[in-house]
């Protein structure tokens, strides 16, 4: 009897023990990841009648709340709606989170730790928690100019400052108004989220960081500047560049979009075949790397790595893992598996202009008390040094060649030299294909690289290209931030 009792006894105190040890993990090492559970009803109830702070670009929100006269006491707005919807993202009461909204929640809603003595002060002196503030390092120029150049075409803007990584633009469209799905009529919310996803044109998908897209002719840059850093090559080496470029192990040829030679050559330049975008010569510069040093060249620039921990879902841009010699001089001008993001052409350029130091992209410039006290700060980070500075220059100059002399002439700037690179990728047989234009400006001491993607436009496929679609729009957005 007493040996049972003393098991019995011994087995609670282990369920305990177990229980305590549970308890204590869960408010030690989850508590975090559980109540930022978009599910997690208890916390969302308590969360919507928080004071939540505003997403600011300067002094100007792009969301804050405001009174409501209902249980949730306040009402999360966007005043500038689809705007800037692919970065702030939405808060909702029926849908959880999306993009700022999500991953700067805790600092938005005043629990993070950050704000402890904050949260401390509020208790002692009875006041209802706030939150913090979180300043974007969007310009706001910059952002309506991508978002009105992109208009009712489908596509995405990136904009990137070089020298230190932060985001001046990121725009998406076609977008949406957040303020559907912050709505407190829970009847609007559901129609509304019914038929945003139900939308096959996906307005929801931030097109700038969380998709990949064959990056076509702007890849080149990634295949000139692994050219360039072997050695081997200079602006001025000859290339095989013929009409068509016959392929080892297959009988279809690599051919040139207007089926004819490079600029007249068979023997073009590395800076004429960029001019002209020559299909068949950067195919041939790419047999003669091989996919190693075109896949060391891509990750050197940032493929293969998430660049924007400040956004849920963002996208890894990738090089083929063992491409055969007809896939590597497709993958050499961007086709075949090469897959990026806009975000990370615009890294490409930015990297360029940026006498070759890759820096890390950022979209939160700093976290602030509702009494403006900065508890966070973000600074500058390189991430990689992708070419020498020698190379980077050589770059530049061949791309300044680009919008002076060749496909990137609708990128020019009066009084204002550009270094740019058109781009016309091959997609499906049954769809157009996508039109890219990545630049920076001024090419001699750069103030923003921009990379421009337009996936479908209500224009004839032959008219699509990479000039004449994205060109005008990168423009635009260079000279907002510029003052042109």
């Amino acid at each position: 009897m007493n040996s049972a009792i003393r098991r019995l006894a011994v087995a609670a105190i282990i369920l305990m023990l177990a229980l305590m040890a549970n308890s204590t993990y869960l408010q030690a090492f989850r508590a975090n990841e559980i109540n930022g559970r978009n599910d997690n009803n208890r916390v969302r109830d308590s969360q919507f009648s928080v004071n939540r702070g505003p997403i600011l670009i300067g002094s100007t929100p792009v969301a804050q709340s405001k009174p409501s006269n209902d249980r949730f006491k306040y009402q999360r707005t966007y005043p500038s709606g689809p705007v800037y919807a692919p970065v702030t993202g939405f808060y909702s009461y029926r849908f959880g989170r999306a993009g700022i909204e999500l991953t700067m929640n805790s600092e938005l809603n005043g629990s993070d730790p950050s704000m402890a003595f904050r949260r401390i002060i509020d208790v002692i002196s009875n006041r209802p928690q706030q939150g913090g503030s979180v300043t974007l390092t969007l310009n706001a120029a910059a952002q309506q100019a991508a978002y009105k150049g992109l208009g009712s075409k489908t596509g995405a803007v990136v904009a990137i400052e070089p020298k230190t990584g932060k985001i001046l633009a990121m725009a998406t469209t076609p977008s949406y108004d957040p303020n559907r799905l912050a709505s407190h009529d829970s009847t609007k919310v559901d129609a509304a989220w019914k038929s945003l996803t139900e939308d096959k044109d996906r307005p929801l998908s931030n097109r700038a960081a969380q998709e990949l897209y064959p990056p076509g002719s702007t890849f080149k840059l990634v295949t000139a500047a692994a050219a360039l850093s072997s050695g081997k090559y200079t602006p001025e080496t000859k290339v095989n560049s013929p009409a068509e470029l016959p392929l080892p192990q297959t009988t279809v040829p690599l051919v040139n979009e207007d089926g004819k030679n490079c600029g007249g050559s068979n023997n073009a330049t590395l800076t004429i075949a960029l001019r002209y975008s020559c299909n068949t010569a950067y195919g041939s510069v790419g047999l003669a790397l091989g996919p190693d040093a075109l896949r060391e060249q891509a990750a050197k620039f940032g493929f293969g790595a998430r660049p924007l921990a400040e956004l849920p879902s963002v996208a890894t841009s990738q090089f083929p893992g063992d491409p055969n010699e007809p896939q590597t001089a497709q993958s050499a001008i961007g086709q075949f598996d090469v897959r990026a993001t806009p975000l990370q052409m615009a890294m490409v350029a930015a990297g360029i202009a940026n006498k070759g130091e890759v820096m890390k992209p950022y979209l939160v410039q700093n976290v602030r008390t509702p009494d403006l006290k900065t508890v966070s700060e973000t600074k500058p980070e390189s991430l990689h040094q992708a070419v020498t500075p020698q190379v980077a220059s050589q770059l530049t100059a061949m791309m300044v060649d680009v919008v002076n002399n060749g496909t990137g002439k609708p990128g020019q700037i009066s009084g204002v030299q550009v270094a740019g690179k058109t781009g016309t990728a091959q997609t499906a047989k049954d769809r157009p294909p996508f039109a890219w234009f990545t630049a920076f400006a001024p090419a001699d001491d750069p103030k923003i690289a921009v990379a421009v993607l337009i996936e479908k436009a209500d224009i004839a496929r032959d008219d699509i290209a990479g000039g004449k679609l994205a060109a005008p729009i990168a423009k635009s957005v260079m000279e907002a931030v510029l003052g042109q």
